[in-house]
């Protein structure tokens, strides 16, 4: 596993002149120190750079999910390493420690390229984690840190078990409201939408006010919107407080990844974001599951108010995850020490390039939509987790096809069909890791610069296994083999190579995109995150329909030949993404 390293920055007065200059890595080990700076006695500023160290667990050469991308004016300031790294004097000085932000462009901060402004950098001392520093989420227990994944994976577990758990019981909302099943769809689809537009305000605010805040305000208001979804006298009340349950509840799905990388560095968070990965996958199959036997017994309002409940006891574990966010916790440790010292020098790059309004609704709303367009690396891997994620929410649908309309089953044994989409995706928990540590040993067998193509061979390995399940899933169903004896086993078991297919490819395409847009990482999630919640949502609207038209077998083969079509994606990344990549203004050289 390769060791942090350290870094050598431009002097500003000197880059702006000479593009060789640029920020550049040594491949030597780290030892302890800190930048210094000296003054003689004319005043005159020594600005020879010695070294800043990264913390122990992190590597430098892959990207910083701390770094606040969408609140943060990187034209001016460019990118900083200043939240992960750790120096005797808890500062670092501002010209110094900015750089260009990854890309193959080489473009200089605004701030280094202007001489003038470049000079008054040197005044600024931006704040940093001390040695052994007791603030650092990456120095707190391991216990106290795998409490925090724990509640982060379950928080996600629990509002995606929330989209699902309604299809339960779809047949007595139907008779109630006395509304097709299309119309009943949409409390499914209508949350879906909210997971897609919640994130484009979490986001920013979780950079602006802390993680914490946004951890507790959004899930208490989702809790609370689950009651009139309970006693929902008409079926517009249902579905318009499903989708406002589905804006608050993705608070979780937005915060989650993110609090799990402060607390994990990234040389050392393998198995736990292997866990974030499986969780809004294995949420909406745990749905209905629940919902199919409480719906049985008790009557779908019940579905609700176990949600609720469940919603509740985990909104309350959430209150007791602490403020995880470095640039927040820097901030108002600088507010602190600006108070104390009235030294105004002393700032964080967030405060001293704080991002207008304006540029943060480009960077959440218009940007991600311009590197779909721009970005044929985002596109189609976006396309491909779409893929996926719709499918995970096609079977919802398909299943009550197969085994309630031919196999008869009630909804609680339709339900426990999924157990074996849950069977796949622990195997997948145990491939993860082990993917994860094949990648850092080709980073290790690079000098440890691994390429973002090195992310791909798990993506490679999954991407069989969805076709194989859905054509398993369409040919074993009636009427090619009908009902009888243990014929229910072929159906059933296609759960497995999909579940298992499915974290797979989620896991690596989610890493590729990361690595290969390390500058824009808000953006290029935000536009992964919009697209696959848009193809959640529309699935539900037509499966059922597809499925009595072309027939169990046609439907999901027709599915299957679109995953197979996507199959060759990973592998021409593979060999041609560096060449895709250059051509590119914001992706990774």
């Amino acid at each position: 596993m390769p060791h942090s390293e350290t870094s050598t920055i431009a002097v500003p007065d000197e880059a702006h002149a000479a593009p060789q200059h640029k920020h550049h890595k040594h491949a030597e080990e780290p030892r302890d120190g800190h930048i210094t700076f000296t003054q003689d006695t004319h005043g005159a500023r020594d600005l020879t750079l010695t070294r800043t160290r990264t913390h122990e667990s992190h590597n430098d050469n892959r990207p910083d999910l701390s770094f606040p991308f969408s609140t943060t004016d990187m034209n001016r300031g460019g990118f900083t390493d200043e939240y992960r790294a750790v120096s005797d004097t808890g500062f670092l000085p501002a010209d110094l420690a900015l750089r260009p932000v990854p890309s193959h462009v080489y473009r200089l901060p605004q701030a280094l390229a202007d001489p003038e402004k470049a000079r008054q950098l040197k005044e600024m001392k931006l704040v940093t984690w001390k040695e052994n520093d007791p603030e650092d989420p990456r120095n707190w227990s391991n216990a106290y840190r795998w409490y925090i994944t724990a509640v982060c994976a379950i928080a996600v577990v629990q509002v995606a078990f929330a989209s699902a758990i309604v299809t339960g019981d779809f047949k007595d909302i139907e008779d109630e409201f006395h509304v097709g099943r299309v119309v009943t769809a949409l409390s499914v689809s209508l949350m879906v939408v909210g997971f897609g537009l919640g994130p484009l305000a979490w986001s920013p605010l979780s950079e602006l006010y802390g993680r914490r805040p946004i951890w507790i305000v959004p899930s208490v208001i989702y809790v609370i919107f689950n009651i009139p979804c309970a006693v929902a006298t008409n079926i517009q009340t249902l579905l318009i407080c499903r989708f406002f349950c589905g804006i608050f509840a993705s608070a979780p799905l937005t915060l989650a990844g993110g609090t799990i990388s402060d607390v994990w560095d990234n040389n050392e968070r393998g198995m736990a974001i292997a866990l974030f990965a499986a969780a809004p996958y294995g949420g909406p199959v745990l749905g209905p599951i629940v919902g199919g036997f409480v719906g049985e017994t008790v009557g779908w309002r019940w579905i609700i108010w176990v949600n609720m409940i469940f919603a509740g006891v985990v909104t309350a574990f959430t209150m007791t995850i602490p403020e995880t966010f470095a640039p927040t916790i820097l901030r108002k440790r600088a507010q602190m020490l600006r108070e104390e010292t009235g030294d105004t020098t002393i700032t964080t790059e967030q405060e001293l390039f704080k991002a207008s309004l304006s540029q943060i609704i480009t960077e959440t709303l218009l940007r991600p939509f311009q590197m779909i367009i721009t970005e044929p690396i985002l596109l189609l891997m976006s396309l491909y987790i779409a893929l996926i994620y719709g499918l995970l929410y096609a079977f919802f649908f398909s299943y009550p096809v197969v085994f309630g309309e031919y196999y008869k089953w009630n909804d609680g044994k339709v339900g426990l069909t999924f157990c074996s989409v849950l069977i796949g995706l622990g195997l997948a928990l145990f491939v993860t890791p082990r993917i994860e540590r094949d990648y850092l040993r080709r980073a290790e067998a690079k000098g440890g610069r691994a390429d973002p193509e090195d992310r791909l061979p798990g993506m490679m390995i999954g991407c069989w296994f969805v076709p194989i399940s859905m054509f398993i899933f369409g040919w074993t169903s009636p009427p090619t083999v009908m009902p009888g004896g243990g014929n229910w086993v072929g159906p059933v078991a296609a759960g497995i190579p999909f579940g298992f297919g499915m974290v797979i490819i989620y896991f690596s395409a989610n890493a590729y995109l990361i690595d290969a847009f390390p500058g824009y990482v808000a953006s290029a999630l935000a536009a992964k995150t919009v697209i696959r919640s848009g193809s959640g949502a529309a699935m539900p609207l037509f499966i059922t329909a597809m499925y009595h038209n072309l027939g169990n077998g046609w439907a999901a083969s027709t599915w299957g030949f679109i995953s197979a079509a996507m199959i060759p994606i990973p592998f021409l990344f593979y060999r041609y993404g560096r060449a895709i990549r250059s051509r590119s203004k914001r992706a990774v050289a």
